[in-house]
């Protein structure tokens, strides 16, 4: 029998629950909303906890106790008739006490109770497992039991219900590949997801593809999506950019190809090796959210950004709370890419008493402690803003400053958005154009080629290479209207940051 259960991955909410107890303690409170969830749990620790599996029995106000085969126990339907049938019970056993905080709130003599069962049960193999979506945790038996918040479903739990998914599909005549790559495949995407919320972004995935497969993946995300921007302060970032797509900033390319190596090792690495994050300063439209969009592909991991204008709405409740709250729900997501979005707008140190400076402590310590699955990648343009504490090394792993791009980073940049677009850079003199935009940015650039792209189109012809340069000639550039700005970065930077291009930085 125990080499049977070790045959079986044990996901992390089971391994909890089991060694819970072995621990011999009789009262555990799981707070969840997931009741079916809980149960698969509470069987899965029931058969790992001992040689021969314990029964899970289960009670609820509207149904009464039943046994785990469904029976209906007559004769208890109150939560005191149901405290005074585990007190009878003579058996090892687990009881499910669903909805019980409702009884502990109400009644003195219900808690008086579960106190005596406590005595009873404790050492005898009898557990009482009270699950509710809400906590309510009586002073009387605070320090007796065990409080649990029931986390995400980690992989092992994803790849058990994509089995049983695959299984139930198959029975019906879909098609469901339940190949182990596959299902991997599936349960990443899944993460972050509830079972429930999972069952039924298969169900989406299924009815757009017809079968569940790896081609199911972008009706999972886009569900995905959905399901994690509705919190408003968290946002699932869809999209595949590559890091090749990247014009320049080979130094930068460079140091995340090393830490992709590290952060896929972490599980066998000291903390203090682990990649934490890296942040990307420097002048507005030279790519530094691009970076970010590439770190998720490039380390194959999903990319959620923080949104701290939401978090600082007020529509989410005290913002403090909202941003602690995001960055937990982030915790049960990893591994993933976390992107902070322009920090020194919502972090800093400013009004250290106040919300903001509270926000920035828990920040500092978030960074020190997080999980280690989880790359916190943060873009700043106003870097001036930004606290020493923020930028000294340990909190980030790397400060990159991303300049004007240098002449050969301009026609990578150019190249980079001729072929997006169906152009062959080859067809075009991109030395020509690169002397027409010389202290241009790399939106500059870009916006140069949709325009161009575009008067063409509204013509009715294929564009041209004096297309580009019309409109070259047109645009004024950053570097030119905000100089002294952008020279005031360059010289904050250039003490403070790695440059993310092979060059020093000029004043």
């Amino acid at each position: 029998m125990q080499e049977t259960r070790q045959a079986f991955a044990e996901s992390r909410a089971a391994k909890t629950l089991r060694e819970i107890f072995q621990s011999g303690r009789p009262l555990i409170y799981i707070r969840s909303a997931e009741e079916q969830r809980v149960a698969l749990v509470l069987r899965a620790a029931a058969r790992s906890f001992a040689a021969e599996p314990l029964p899970v029995l289960t009670w609820s106000l509207t149904e009464g106790m039943r046994h785990e085969d469904g029976e209906l126990q007559e004769g208890i339907e109150g939560p005191r008739e149901a405290l005074d049938f585990i007190a009878a019970f003579q058996s090892p056993a687990i009881f499910h006490l669903k909805d019980f905080h409702d009884p502990l709130r109400e009644s003195a003599a219900i808690r008086r109770r579960l106190r005596d069962l406590y005595e009873s049960c404790l050492d005898q193999q009898r557990f009482i497992v009270i699950t509710s979506p809400v906590r309510f945790v009586p002073e009387e038996i605070e320090r007796d039991l065990v409080y649990l918040e029931l986390q995400l479903p980690d992989l092992v739990e994803l790849s058990h219900f994509l089995r049983e998914e695959t299984r139930q599909l198959s029975a019906r005549g879909i098609e469901a590949d339940s190949s182990e790559a596959t299902l991997a495949q599936l349960a990443r995407t899944l993460q972050g997801l509830t079972l429930n919320e999972s069952r039924h972004a298969v169900r989406r995935a299924v009815s757009t593809t017809g079968h569940l497969g790896s081609d199911s993946l972008p009706a999972l995300l886009e569900e995905k999506r959905l399901l994690v921007n509705r919190s408003g302060v968290v946002e699932f970032v869809t999209g595949n950019t590559e890091i090749s797509q990247i014009g320049g900033l080979e130094v930068l390319k460079q140091w995340l190809i090393e830490r992709k190596k590290l952060f896929q090792l972490r599980d066998n690495l000291s903390t203090d090796i682990v990649p934490k994050g890296v942040l990307v300063m420097g002048i507005p439209g030279c790519g530094k959210s691009l970076c970010v969009k590439a770190i998720g592909s490039y380390f194959d991991l999903p990319l959620y950004r923080i949104d701290m204008i939401e978090v600082f709405s007020g529509r989410h409740g005290p913002p403090e709370g909202a941003f602690v709250q995001a960055c937990k729900m982030l915790e049960e997501m990893a591994p993933a890419v976390v992107w902070f979005d322009e920090i020194e707008m919502g972090i800093t140190s400013a009004d250290t008493g106040g919300e903001q400076g509270r926000i920035f402590a828990f920040f500092l310590t978030w960074m020190q402690e997080k999980a280690r699955g989880l790359f916190v990648a943060a873009t700043a343009n106003r870097i001036d803003l930004l606290p020493a504490e923020m930028i000294r090394k340990g909190r980030f792993d790397e400060v990159f400053f991303v300049d004007l791009p240098l002449d050969e980073e301009r026609a990578d940049i150019f190249k980079v958005h001729l072929s997006r677009r169906g152009v062959d850079p080859a067809q075009v003199n991109i030395g020509r154009l690169v002397a027409f935009a010389n202290g241009w940015t790399g939106a500059e650039i870009e916006q140069c080629v949709v325009s161009a792209m575009t008067k063409a189109r509204l013509e009715d012809r294929d564009m041209t290479e004096q297309d580009l340069v019309n409109v070259a000639s047109d645009i004024v550039p950053l570097s030119r209207t905000m100089k002294e700005q952008i020279n005031h970065i360059r010289g904050w930077a250039s003490e403070r940051a790695l440059r993310a291009s092979r060059r020093p930085i000029t004043r």
